[in-house]
């Protein structure tokens, strides 16, 4: 993860465009700005930031389900449950599935758990809103950056 460039997710482990699931992996940082606030002396991983991690493993799914011809923007988060603290160093493994997809707007459910015991850690539904890249250009960058976590 790189916090501080709201880059959550570290690589896509793996994406089924037929079932509609991705799984991707992020480490925590041992050390970030982020934490010099979240919480001085005893660092946690903010909450908003494992929502968005899961907004961005769902966000890859929608990419590649929709052959980067939309652009997937989060509108909505829907019974979020953040269930445990994370600490720094911790590995994470963030999954989502497809609910529904049509008309422009896409539900996933997602989840982050620990690699280390399975433990869930968080969990909420997502609504996204999917709309044609303004520009090619965009659509190029989002491209070669999802491809250098792993979106094929």
């Amino acid at each position: 993860m790189i916090l501080e460039y709201f880059q959550l997710v570290d690589r896509v482990i793996e994406i089924d465009r037929e079932t509609g699931r991705v799984r991707c992996a992020a480490r925590v940082p041992d050390t970030s700005t982020i934490f010099e606030g979240h919480f001085p002396g005893h660092p946690l991983m903010p909450g908003t930031l494992l929502v968005e991690s899961m907004a961005q493993t769902s966000g890859y799914l929608l990419l590649s389900m929709q052959d980067f011809e939309r652009l997937p923007f989060l509108i909505q988060i829907e019974k979020a449950k953040i269930r445990t603290f994370v600490e720094p160093g911790t590995d994470l493994t963030v999954e989502g599935e497809l609910v529904h997809e049509g008309s422009g707007f896409a539900v996933t459910r997602a989840s982050v758990k620990s690699t280390q015991d399975e433990q869930k850690i968080a969990e909420a539904e997502l609504r996204f809103r999917t709309m044609p890249f303004p520009t090619d250009d965009l659509r190029a960058t989002v491209r070669a950056h999802a491809a250098s976590v792993g979106v094929r």
